[in-house]
């Protein structure tokens, strides 16, 4: 008997995107009450609060990153991300804020020091499935592709766009479960990964059409130099060459499923709204009385006197 189609969907917030965004592209007209600028966690409150009015998520969590220089993944290659300007201390304030506004819509917050929004996404998802969970993942990051599975989409909220696991291959040239694989041989350039030497993005889609995924593909090395591919006989070169280099970037672009999620029940439902919270919050961040109802509104309050 075929399994029952998974009906009750899981959203799983790429929190950091929406953060950054917010960020740059919010007027810095907006101060706390100290005088620190908080353009980010209005941005953030905006896509916040049209996702959960558009939505109203029964089952939903938002991942933060916190493992900015302290992931396993630096341990692994030290010079990961290091690409990347820390984030000033008016941005740091602004996560603290919106990882706050989350908790006080009652809504899941996962963060860790060891793992990133993405492994946290993941494992979440993971652990969700077994109980009848499909996965709703609210972000444009392609390396979120490789955990689509048969009932799952991926939403670039922003654009407006969502696809399932089927449509990754319109969209990055390989499949869902071939996207780590894919960046380990190009490389990532946001995360600061080499890939390997001289094979681009579509030499590895040719690549990994081919022989399936990276490990089939160096135990068969020897016929890359024969594919009808310009410059293959280099590639083959250079994988044998790079062989443990490849191996490295596939651990750095794995989305890891077994982070510790804290506790929190597996499907991530909806808690109760914290008013008192939410209201000093709103004193702090300088919100409008629109954005006041609002937040009350999706957090099932009743509307304040104003």
């Amino acid at each position: 008997m075929p399994e029952a189609f998974p009906v009750r969907p899981l959203y799983l917030v790429d929190a950091s995107l929406y953060v950054f965004r917010a960020w740059h592209s919010m007027p810095d007209e907006f101060q706390d009450a100290d005088g620190w600028p908080t353009n980010a966690v209005h941005g953030f409150a905006r896509f916040l609060l049209e996702l959960l009015e558009k939505e109203r998520p029964a089952h939903i969590a938002i991942a933060f990153d916190e493992a900015l220089d302290s992931c396993f993944r630096n341990r692994l290659y030290p010079a990961y991300k290091a690409n990347r300007d820390p984030a000033p201390e008016a941005l740091r304030r602004q996560f603290t804020h919106c990882k706050a506004l989350c908790a006080a819509l009652g809504l899941s917050v996962l963060s860790h020091g060891e793992y990133e929004a993405d492994d946290l996404i993941g494992s979440a998802l993971h652990a969700a499935r077994p109980d009848g969970f499909r996965g709703v993942i609210v972000s444009a990051d392609k390396d979120l592709s490789q955990l689509l599975g048969e009932h799952d989409e991926q939403w670039d909220f922003a654009r407006g766009q969502r696809w399932g696991m089927a449509g990754v291959k319109a969209r990055h040239g390989v499949e869902a479960r071939q996207i780590a694989d894919y960046l380990a041989l190009t490389g990532d350039a946001v995360d600061n990964i080499p890939g390997v030497s001289g094979i681009g993005a579509k030499s590895a889609a040719v690549l990994l059409a081919h022989f399936g995924d990276l490990d089939t593909l160096l135990a068969r090395v020897d016929e890359v130099a024969f594919l009808r591919l310009r410059g293959a006989a280099t590639m083959a070169v250079r994988l044998r060459e790079q062989r443990e280099h490849a191996l490295l970037w596939r651990q750095l672009t794995t989305i890891a499923l077994d982070a510790p999620l804290g506790g929190v029940e597996a499907g991530h439902a909806r808690g109760h709204a914290d008013a008192d919270m939410l209201a000093g919050l709103s004193d702090a961040l300088r919100f409008g009385p629109m954005t006041r109802r609002r937040l009350r509104a999706a957090a099932g309050l009743d509307d304040p006197a104003y």
